[in-house]
């Protein structure tokens, strides 16, 4: 049975995530534990949303001040996000993206931005095309969403 947790309410999963994050986003693990523990130690409410196959992390994303963006005044984004290819189609990115928003929502962080490639998917779950941003050293642009 999959289980939707904050990183707050597993602290002690804190290296296994990073570690996981790392390998799927290439960022170094070192960056994911750093964003971790100021969430942990309450010095930012941008948090780390996981799923969980028993002990094991199928899904999972961050929040963070500016995904590697030009548009800094656009924040905070969510970032990270991923589920493992055998558990995709099962609605976790859309359960974690709902359990984000509305976590940040009832601590007044509204709205909330992600940049991505993809077209079609995070508007099922309530996201608006807002304009087009240049990653940081990537040539094309990307697609900046917002949900209020």
């Amino acid at each position: 049975m999959l289980k939707y947790i904050t990183l707050r309410e597993m602290p002690d999963l804190k290296e296994y995530a990073a570690d996981w994050f790392h390998t799927k986003w290439g960022v170094p693990k070192e960056a994911y534990l750093d964003c971790m523990d100021a969430y942990l130690r309450g010095k930012t409410e941008f948090g780390w949303y996981l799923c969980l196959d028993e002990d094991r992390i199928v899904g999972g994303m961050g929040v963070i001040e500016n995904d590697f963006h030009n548009r800094k005044d656009l924040s905070p984004n969510i970032c990270a996000v991923y589920t493992e290819e055998e558990y995709r189609n099962q609605g976790i990115a859309g359960n974690l993206l709902n359990m984000t928003v509305n976590d940040l929502s009832q601590k007044g962080i509204n709205p909330v931005y992600l940049v991505t490639n993809h077209v079609g998917f995070y508007e099922r779950y309530g996201w608006k095309f807002l304009c087009m941003v240049q990653g940081d050293g990537e040539p094309e642009m990307s697609r900046m969403y917002i949900h209020r």
